[in-house]
């Protein structure tokens, strides 16, 4: 098995925690700061908001197993 075989799944997995914690952290500003934004949508945009350390925490403890049993 070549190198280049093992980093394309470690690749894709880092790719899509990337992805889904800037479509977070997107999502909770955009809740935020709505023009019509009530106080439940601001407080929906800091509830999203904290999705982002959560989902970076869990990529990194799915990376570092990875690496571990591989």
């Amino acid at each position: 098995m070549c190198e280049n075989d093992k980093m394309k799944p470690e690749l894709i997995l880092r790719l899509t925690i990337l992805f889904s914690a800037a479509a977070s952290l997107v999502l909770s500003v955009a809740l935020f700061f709505a023009n019509d934004a009530t106080t439940d949508d601001k407080l929906n945009g800091i509830f999203v908001g904290t999705w982002v350390p959560s989902i970076l925490a869990l990529g990194g403890f799915l990376v570092a197993s990875q690496r571990r049993s591989g």
